[in-house]
């Protein structure tokens, strides 16, 4: 698994950012059953800088807390054997590892939600990066039945991690 990190945002936080992106990343990755060895790009960033990509990419001018790049379609959320998979796929030639994609998350706003919710920093952290990877999983929550789907595997995740909101 490789996790390619980036801070330009240049904000501490009160835990080890890159071992716990490799720990939930991994751990994502196992829990959807994914067959192949990971590629990931994580890069956190400020709040004008998530605004100007969720502008640019998303069309809404405001800043945003994370933002998902994903790589493949999916036919179903983790269906690493669908047609859609099979012609999206995208290996890496020098490590053959899948490109699931890259997460945008943003510093500020973990730290802002952490406070607002009355939890960890480690906590809100976790779950953005947790909701980002099942996205590059191909999991949504633009339909109802997809939200609930996505929010129930976010809550087991997150509870199998150990990581809850007190």
């Amino acid at each position: 698994m490789t996790v390619y990190f980036e801070d330009e945002a240049d904000i501490s936080f009160d835990f080890e950012t890159s071992r716990q992106l490799d720990q939930v990343i991994s751990f994502v990755k196992e829990y959807v059953g994914c067959p192949y060895d990971v590629e990931v790009s994580v890069t956190l960033v400020d709040k004008p800088s998530i605004q100007e990509i969720n502008a640019q990419h998303r069309g809404i001018d405001r800043p945003t807390d994370v933002l998902s790049f994903p790589m493949m379609e999916y036919d179903e959320p983790a269906d690493f054997d669908g047609p859609a998979f099979r012609g999206t796929i995208a290996v890496s030639p020098d490590k053959n590892e899948l490109m699931l994609g890259d997460i945008v998350l943003c510093s500020h706003i973990v730290k802002e939600q952490a406070e607002e919710y009355g939890h960890s920093e480690l906590r809100e952290f976790t779950f953005l990066v947790v909701h980002s990877m099942l996205h590059l999983f191909g999991y949504d929550h633009i339909s109802e039945n997809d939200r609930i789907l996505m929010e129930k595997e976010q809550r087991e995740i997150m509870r199998r991690l150990g990581v809850g909101r007190t």
